[in-house]
C-alpha cells in the first residue's frame, strides 16, 4: 500500500488527481491539507482534512505528498516535504528555474527519497495515438510534427497587466507539450523560439511557437495561442509517405469538467467523429485514406507507474534530466521573448 496526502484542496487536486489515484487499488488517500477551511469540493469519506501542514510531516503513515498548489509554491513546499522525509509528486510547472530543479533532485537523492513531476499528459489519447501511427511505419520517415494547444480566451490575457514568468502561457502550457516532445523524440539538437506578448510589453505572455530540430531533417513544432477562435488540429504528422491529422484533443479534461469520471466505462474515449485521418502511399504505390481508432488515454496510468516506482523500485516514468531540460527550455523561451 502506498499512502499519500494532497497539499491543496482545489480544482487541481479534486479534478485532475483524485479521480485517477483513486483508480489504483494499492494507493490510499489518507489526508488532504489546505490552509483554508472553506472549499467548493465535497469532502471524501474516509479522508482526513487538516489545516496545519505539520500534521502531514508528523504522520509517519504518509509515504508521499502530492503538491497540487499554485506554481510559485512548488519549490518551497517540495523542499519542505523532502526535509521532512516524504516522497513528493509535484505538479507542473515544476519550478521556475532549472537550478531550483537540480537542487531539489539532489536533495531527494541525498535523503533517499522519490521526487517526480506530474506529467500526466504523457497519457493523452491524441499523443498516444500519434505515437502508434508513427511507430507503425506507414508514414515512412517522419519529417515534421506540429503540436497545437490553442484557446480562444482573450479575456484571460486582457485582464492581466503584469508579466509573471510562472504564470506565463509558456510555463503553464508548454510544460505539457514540451514534456511530450522530450519524452518521445528526445533532446533536440537546436531550438528556435518565438515567444510573444501580443498585447504589449509588460503584459502576459499569450503566444509561443517553438521549433525543435533533430537529426535526419526532423522538425517538431509546439504552437499555442490564446487568440485562436478556430483551433488548429491537435497534431499533424508529415512523413515521406503520408500524413496523419488528429483534430480532436484528448477528452479526459472535457469529461472531467462535466463531472463525468474515470469510473465510467467510456470515460475519455473518442467517438468515431474524433478519430484522426491517416493518408499514405504504401510500398506498392497504392493510395490509402483511413480513420485511425484512437488509443484510450488514462491519467490513472501515471499513478500506476508511480506506485511501482515508489513501492517496487521501478524506473521513474519522468526522468530527472527530462524535468530539468524542460525548465531550461522554458527559461530560455522567456529570455528570448519578443516584447512587442
Amino acid at each position: 500500500m502506498l499512502t499519500i496526502a494532497y497539499i491543496g484542496n482545489g480544482k487541481s487536486t479534486n479534478r485532475y488527481h483524485i479521480p485517477f489515484s483513486s483508480q489504483v487499488q494499492d494507493i490510499r488517500i489518507k489526508t488532504i491539507y489546505s490552509r483554508s477551511q472553506q472549499s467548493d469540493w465535497a469532502q471524501i469519506e474516509g479522508v482526513e482534512y487538516v489545516h496545519d501542514i505539520d500534521r502531514l510531516w508528523q504522520d509517519d503513515a504518509i509515504d508521499l505528498v502530492v503538491l497540487s498548489t499554485p506554481p510559485h509554491t512548488h519549490y518551497d513546499l517540495t523542499k519542505e516535504a523532502l526535509e521532512n522525509g516524504k516522497h513528493v509528486l509535484c505538479e507542473k510547472p515544476f519550478t521556475e528555474t532549472a537550478d531550483e530543479a537540480r537542487e531539489l533532485f539532489e536533495l531527494a537523492k541525498a535523503k533517499g527519497l522519490h521526487l517526480q513531476c506530474y506529467q500526466n499528459r504523457r497519457f493523452d489519447s491524441d499523443f498516444l495515438t500519434v505515437q502508434q501511427v508513427i511507430d507503425s511505419g506507414r508514414l515512412g520517415d517522419i519529417l515534421e510534427v506540429e503540436m497545437h494547444f490553442d484557446y480562444y480566451r482573450p479575456e484571460i490575457p486582457e485582464r492581466i497587466h503584469d508579466f509573471d514568468q510562472m504564470g506565463s502561457f509558456l510555463y503553464s502550457h508548454a510544460c505539457h507539450t514540451v514534456d511530450q516532445v522530450l519524452s518521445y523524440f528526445g533532446d533536440p539538437d537546436t531550438i528556435h523560439y518565438d515567444v510573444r506578448q501580443l498585447l504589449g510589453k509588460g503584459r502576459m505572455n499569450d503566444y509561443f511557437d517553438l521549433d525543435f530540430y533533430y537529426p535526419n531533417n526532423l522538425k517538431v513544432s509546439v504552437k499555442s495561442s490564446y487568440f485562436r477562435l478556430k483551433e488548429r488540429p491537435s497534431f499533424i504528422v508529415y512523413g515521406t509517405r503520408g500524413t496523419f491529422v488528429k483534430e480532436k484533443k484528448d477528452r479526459q479534461e472535457e469529461h472531467l469538467k462535466m463531472f463525468y469520471l474515470p469510473t465510467q466505462q467510456d470515460f475519455g474515449q473518442d467517438l468515431p467523429e474524433h478519430y484522426g485521418t491517416l493518408t499514405y502511399m504504401d510500398e506498392a504505390g497504392v493510395y490509402h485514406e483511413e480513420k485511425v481508432v484512437s488509443e484510450t488515454g488514462s491519467y490513472s496510468r501515471f499513478y500506476e507507474v508511480l506506485y511501482q516506482t515508489v513501492v517496487n523500485g521501478r524506473d521513474k516514468l519522468v526522468k530527472d534530466q527530462q524535468t530539468i531540460r524542460q525548465i531550461e527550455i522554458l527559461e530560455e523561451g522567456i529570455r528570448k521573448m519578443k516584447k512587442y
